[in-house]
């Protein structure tokens, strides 16, 4: 798997993101879902640049234009709710993208261990096709993992697939880096080095389904 932290440069991509860290500013839900749009748009138009691309005539008032315009196939994909933001962002650079969406939650014991249900998927047929799978936040990484074998049971292998996730933990990325296949990419924004005993990122954001919809029973 290849690891692409955008964070690592500078940018406008950083000042969006230490936005939605700021437990000050998160209070502005409709802030922190612009922020996860303008994010999941970054993100495309970087992941935009290792499509295929064949020649196409474009007939203006004056000639004919020559250029390069996209045809490979994609596929946005959602683990639901947090991520629907950050999707509507990829979506919006994706013209004629399809579309997948899976819910996955924590299922937790008495011994507050956890495991990982992904109750509800809904795919396209994924053969052939360039997946974009996105979520906000990466604790472990089991969510990704679980919801990239859900979606290749139910729509078949893509033939790239990018994971767009703008804060991960390293233990997760560490994870996905023995699991998952070489054609997949990871594109983060901020990979943050503590996972506490329940699985929360830190310094991470706080629960971003939360921050983005407003709290939940």
């Amino acid at each position: 798997m290849k690891i692409i932290n955008l964070g690592e440069s500078n940018s406008v991509l950083n000042s969006f993101v230490a936005q939605m860290r700021d437990r000050k500013i998160q209070k502005n839900s409709l802030l922190f879902r612009t922020n996860l749009h303008r994010v999941g748009e970054i993100f495309a138009y970087e992941i935009s640049k290792t499509l295929h691309y064949a020649p196409k005539d474009v007939v203006t008032p004056l000639a004919t234009a020559h250029m390069q315009l996209c045809d490979s196939k994609v596929v946005v994909a959602t683990i639901l709710r947090a991520g629907l933001p950050l999707h509507d962002g990829i979506l919006s650079f994706f013209d004629g993208a399809e579309n997948a969406f899976l819910a996955a939650k924590r299922i937790y014991d008495r011994s507050d261990k956890f495991q990982i249900n992904t109750e509800y998927c809904t795919t396209p047929n994924l053969k052939g096709k360039v997946l974009i799978l996105a979520d906000t936040m990466m604790a472990t990484g089991s969510s990704f993992m679980l919801a990239y074998e859900r979606l290749v049971e139910e729509g078949g292998k893509p033939e790239q697939t990018h994971i767009v996730c703008p804060i991960a933990c390293e233990e997760a990325v560490d994870y996905l880096k023995k699991r998952m296949p070489r054609s997949v990419t990871l594109w983060t924004a901020a990979i943050d080095q503590e996972l506490t005993g329940h699985a929360l990122v830190v310094p991470g954001l706080g629960d971003a389904g939360d921050l983005a919809y407003g709290s939940k029973l």
